[in-house]
């Protein structure tokens, strides 16, 4: 008895230790997400789409129904190159979307960076109403798609200008160099007095290091950010007020760039970046509004 009690133990031992060195389940490839979902988009059965980092199936004919919020979506799992949700908790553009809206940009401005970087003003696209939320967001990056000629370019073209944001009558100078405060990232941020500023704001010494917002995204994305929730510019509101309290997407340039586009000074400009406005509030499935124009 003792013998086949010992015999019994070792086999389970033996098991045990050969359980404990099985290779275990190798991770998948990471699935390939489907166009990220419109609200305004009628789906029919066996339609697919992307939303909140999943892959979604429609059972039946439906609009405006979130995926997740109804049994007429059937979740086909996780999606994205990390198999992670694609977007912030409660931000309102997909990465399927951002990739819609800037099909051609540099691989500098990352989806991930802007994530990253919505921590830094968390009101941002996350005030008021859903409609509210999304036409901010689409404010900001027609702006934004305007300024950097869809996500293409991180620093200013016309390198004639870099001498010229020096401001020498500042206390702190230009520590940088001379030519060292030109326009990056996707609003362009640029002068001394603005990198000083954006800089004290996010814990970021701007100043003595300006080429970090050309060399990484979120610090990049956050300047942008910046001026949007902080900065009136020539405006009499910040462009975050505007879309936030009604104002619309004309107080937008205004706060940007109205001293040359805005009250005729340049239609052509100002009808681009309302043109952007209205192609990506599309996207996000949801209207413009009124005040388009400065």
């Amino acid at each position: 008895m003792r013998q086949r009690l010992f015999a019994l133990l070792a086999a389970l031992a033996s098991a045990v230790a050969f359980a404990l060195f099985l290779p275990g389940p190798t991770a998948s490839a990471a699935t390939t997400c489907a166009t990220g979902w419109n609200a305004s988009a009628v789906y029919t059965g066996g339609n697919s789409v992307s939303y909140n980092g999943h892959n979604w199936s429609a059972k039946w004919w439906t609009q405006n129904e979130k995926p997740g919020s109804s049994d007429v979506w059937a979740d086909k799992g996780a999606c994205g190159d990390s198999g992670e949700p694609p977007t912030q908790e409660g931000f309102v553009v997909s990465e399927a979307q951002f990739n819609q809206m800037f099909p051609n940009r540099n691989s500098f401005y990352t989806y991930r960076g802007l994530t990253d970087a919505l921590s830094a003003y968390p009101a941002f696209a996350n005030t008021g109403s859903e409609t509210v939320k999304r036409r901010e967001a689409a404010a900001f990056l027609a702006n934004v798609s305007h300024e950097t000629g869809g996500l293409v370019h991180i620093v200013e073209q016309n390198q004639a200008n870099y001498p010229h944001y020096c401001d020498r009558n500042q206390p702190y100078g230009c520590p940088a160099g001379q030519d060292a405060y030109y326009g990056r990232g996707p609003i362009q941020l640029s002068w001394n007095f603005n990198y000083k500023a954006a800089g004290d704001a996010l814990g970021i010494d701007l100043l003595r290091n300006p080429w970090l917002v050309e060399r990484d995204p979120a610090v990049a994305w956050k300047t942008a950010l910046w001026y949007w929730n902080t900065q009136s510019g020539p405006g009499t509101m910040t462009p975050h007020n505007a879309m936030v309290n009604g104002a619309g997407f004309g107080e937008t340039i205004r706060a940007i760039n109205g001293t040359l586009e805005c009250n005729g000074g340049n239609p052509n400009q100002v009808q681009s970046r309302i043109n952007n406005y209205q192609r990506f509030v599309q996207v996000l499935g949801t209207t413009p509004g009124d005040k388009l124009s400065c």
